[in-house]
Parts: C-alpha cells; sequence; structure tokens
C-alpha cells in the first residue's frame, strides 16, 4: 500500500497565517463557533475585557491563553499552529510523513487494518479527501478510473462526484452525492482550508452536481428506509454493489499528519454484495 504523500512542503495555511495577525484570526474563529466573547472568556478563565484586547491587538496572548482558546474552539492542530505563528511563537505540532521512521508503528497499523478488512474496499484518507493508503479490494475499485482522476494522490470526492468517475456507474447519486457534499460542507465549515475551498468550488461546477443542486430533491430510489446511507453501484455484470461506510480517527493526536486521517472502510449492505466482493477477491487471487 504506497503512501500518497512521501513528503510536503510547507502548508499553505502556515504560510499565510504568519502575515496575519492573531487577534483577527482568534476572533473569526469565534465567530466561527458562534460563540460570544463573553461565553469563550467564561471558557477560558480570562475577563471579556482581556479576551477583546487580544482581538484588537491591544494585547498578545501567551501560547497557553492561544492553545486554550484553540481547544475550545475545536481548532484543528494545523490552524493552531498558524494562531501560534501568527502571535510570534514557534509551531507546537509536528506535520510527520508516514514514511518517518517515528511513523513506522503508525503506519503499520493502518496497513493490518486495511488488510484485514479485504475483500471489502478499505482507505486512509487525508484531510483533503486524497487516498493515502488503500487496501487491495479498494485499489481494485481504483484502477477503473480514468486517467484524468487516477492521478496521485487520488482524490475520492473527486472521483465519487466527477461525471466520468464513480458517479457514472451510482445508480442512487442523488443520494450518495447529497451526503458527500454535506461532508464537504461541513469540513470547510471546520477548517476554513483554502484548499478545501478550491475543491468544493471545482466539485459545484460539475455538470451533474449543477443538475442535482438545480433539480428537485434527491430521489432515494427505494433506500429511503434504510437506516444508513448506502452507496449504490452497478457491478458492469447487470448487478449492483450496495455498501455503507464507517469512519475511524486517531484519538487524541499530536501530530498534525495524524489529525488529519481518516480511514473509511465500506461494508456490504446486502448479502449479494458480500457474495460479489468475496468472488472478485478470489478472481483477483486467482
Amino acid at each position: 500500500m504506497p503512501s500518497a504523500h512521501p513528503g510536503r512542503g510547507a502548508p499553505h495555511g502556515l504560510r499565510t497565517a504568519a502575515r496575519r495577525d492573531v487577534g483577527p484570526l482568534l476572533r473569526e474563529w469565534r465567530q466561527r463557533r458562534k460563540l460570544s466573547q463573553l461565553a469563550l472568556a467564561l471558557d477560558v478563565g480570562i475577563s471579556p475585557r482581556h479576551l477583546s484586547f487580544v482581538e484588537t491587538g491591544r494585547s498578545r496572548p501567551s501560547p497557553e491563553l492561544l492553545l486554550s482558546m484553540s481547544e475550545h474552539l475545536a481548532v484543528p492542530l494545523r490552524e493552531r499552529n498558524d494562531l501560534l505563528l501568527a502571535a510570534g511563537y514557534a509551531p507546537r505540532y509536528a506535520e510527520t510523513s508516514l514514511d518517518a521512521p517515528d511513523m513506522q508503528a503508525v503506519r503499520a497499523a493502518l496497513q493490518r487494518l486495511l488488510a484485514a478488512h479485504d475483500p471489502y474496499p478499505g482507505l486512509a484518507l487525508d484531510r483533503h479527501w486524497n487516498v493515502v493508503l488503500a487496501n487491495t479490494a479498494a485499489q481494485g475499485m481504483l484502477a477503473l478510473l480514468p486517467p484524468a482522476l487516477a492521478t496521485t494522490p487520488i482524490n475520492m470526492l473527486r472521483a465519487s462526484l466527477h461525471p466520468d468517475g464513480f458517479a457514472a456507474h451510482t445508480l442512487n447519486f442523488a443520494e450518495w452525492a447529497e451526503h458527500l457534499l454535506h461532508e464537504l460542507e461541513r469540513a470547510r465549515a471546520a477548517t476554513d482550508d483554502p484548499a478545501l475551498a478550491a475543491l468544493a468550488e471545482e466539485i459545484a461546477a460539475y455538470p451533474n452536481v449543477i443538475a442535482l443542486r438545480d433539480g428537485a430533491p434527491a430521489q432515494r430510489h427505494g433506500y429511503a428506509e434504510s437506516l444508513l446511507i448506502h452507496c449504490v453501484l452497478a457491478d458492469g455484470q447487470g448487478g449492483q454493489l450496495s455498501m455503507f461506510t464507517t469512519q475511524a480517527t486517531f484519538g487524541s493526536p499530536r501530530d498534525v499528519t495524524l489529525a488529519e486521517l481518516t480511514v473509511e472502510l465500506f461494508y456490504p449492505a446486502d448479502a449479494a454484495t458480500e457474495a460479489t466482493l468475496r468472488a472478485q477477491a478470489e478472481a483477483t487471487v486467482g
């Protein structure tokens, strides 16, 4: 399972945040979380006047106060580094490549988890939905993408929603696309990541996404009674694959890379899908 990110340059957010004052950045995060100055001040144990001075640049917050406010505002680790840099402090959280020696145990654990999930697809994704690791079943699915969408790193949102990607084979595209677009919008709101904003702008221009948003509410094609939203794909042989997903993240990460990794595991939603996935795996081994 090759890594899609053997190395990274300085994150875009760190370069831009270093040129901004910390006060306005903090105010933006507070407003994004819909908290008043009074509420945040009480949460972190300072006076509203002190917080007002910080936001207007009249007072420089200590690193400890910045991190405390970041915790209460659920600021991602990458953006916590941005705040520290903007205030003139060193970043607190490293961003370590999965190929680094310090990540050996983590990478091995991810590979074991994904391998154990075969013959069902499993992926490790970064914050932008780029594929970092994929098990054998997922690699088989990704191999079906056209070259334009298969460039490393493969972006799963682009692959799933582009008209030439999996969207062309998704029988309940309206329902599944609404789910993915909601996840993208939620991630944008949580991070204010310019790369996610650019991805959302690109996807919004896809003709099938435009048609989805201009049309009637999603037709659920008989799956509305399901407890979970399924991804229903044509299997190319007149049948269909119906799957749902689970997501897992690392608990209490102190590294940006780990904080931004998500493991997404696909499970068969019915016996026919399970049988097809197992048969495909056996055919691949054979």
